[in-house]
């Protein structure tokens, strides 16, 4: 039997711990492919975000998303480029809104083959009131979704 090859990999992360233990695994099947890796960040959106515009001067409000944008950067550094080997192409990609329908959206939009991210494990009443981005993606994605679990809960088995 063949292993169906991936050729674009989306790693979607919020920079978590199991975000970063979820990263191993897509630039696993991004090097083993030679596929290019996306790496994906949204940023939620704030739906009140019109309302602050209008509380706070335009200058602060474009100093936050720049500090904001320069964290972001900094994260994708620290956490994965660093570990990423000159035979792996790779994309860094930020969008802002809502996290499902960005992570959807970008797939729909470059063809993606697989997409790889961690989950929280939240059970629960906290799953009711957070929902589960994780658990959104799978149940509406047209592309293979690569689901992993939280390594402390793994530990812990």
């Amino acid at each position: 039997m063949k292993y169906p090859k991936y050729k674009k990999v989306l790693f979607c992360t919020d920079f978590s711990e199991n975000a970063d233990y979820a990263f191993e695994f897509a630039y696993g099947i991004a090097k083993r492919d030679d596929g290019l890796l996306y790496i994906l960040h949204v940023i939620p959106g704030n739906p009140q975000e019109a309302f602050v515009e209008r509380l706070i001067p335009r200058d602060i409000v474009e100093e936050i998303h720049k500090v904001i944008e320069e964290d972001t950067d900094k994260k994708y550094k620290e956490r994965y480029i660093k570990k990423i080997d000159d035979s792996v192409k790779f994309e860094i990609v930020t969008k802002s809104g809502r996290e499902d329908e960005e992570i959807l959206e970008f797939t729909k939009q470059e063809e993606v083959d697989i997409i790889v991210m961690g989950t929280h494990g939240r059970t629960g009443t906290e799953n009711v009131f957070f929902g589960s981005v994780a658990e959104k993606i799978l149940r509406r994605s047209p592309f293979p979704v690569f689901i992993i679990p939280d390594r402390k809960k793994l530990e812990r088995s």
